[in-house]
């Protein structure tokens, strides 16, 4: 694992509730990491704006979408652009998104944080 993404990694868990459901493979060398957590969308992505010191892009407003870059999207090399997106799976009054370690607490999460890392050169 490059130092990038070790250090995504760690930025994506600092957050005290977040827990790490899956590991993805992108493909073209690349893996993303999904995180589950019950706080708020709103409160991830101030948290968010606030550790990476950027504003981020509200991709959609409903379901609640907001991502972060965190490098050059290169076409010919990266599946997805390096960033951390968060998602609200508790919008419009949805249970969240489902524990993949069934029979885990809790149950679903209310936002989930992907992170994608640049691929390993």
């Amino acid at each position: 694992m490059t130092r990038l993404a070790s250090a995504l990694l760690v930025v994506a868990s600092l957050f005290a509730d977040a827990q790490q459901r899956q590991l993805l493979d992108a493909g073209k060398g690349q893996r993303y990491y999904l995180f589950g957590t019950n706080a708020s969308f709103l409160e991830i992505v101030n948290y968010y704006k606030t550790v990476l010191k950027q504003k981020g892009e509200l991709v959609f407003e409903e379901p609640g979408i907001h991502q972060f870059d965190l490098g050059k999207y290169r076409e010919e090399t990266m599946a997805f652009p390096p960033s951390v997106t968060v998602k609200d799976y508790a919008w419009g009054g949805s249970a969240g998104y489902l524990n993949p370690n069934r029979g885990k607490e809790p149950a679903r999460f209310k936002t989930i944080i992907q992170v994608v890392p640049a691929p390993s050169m």
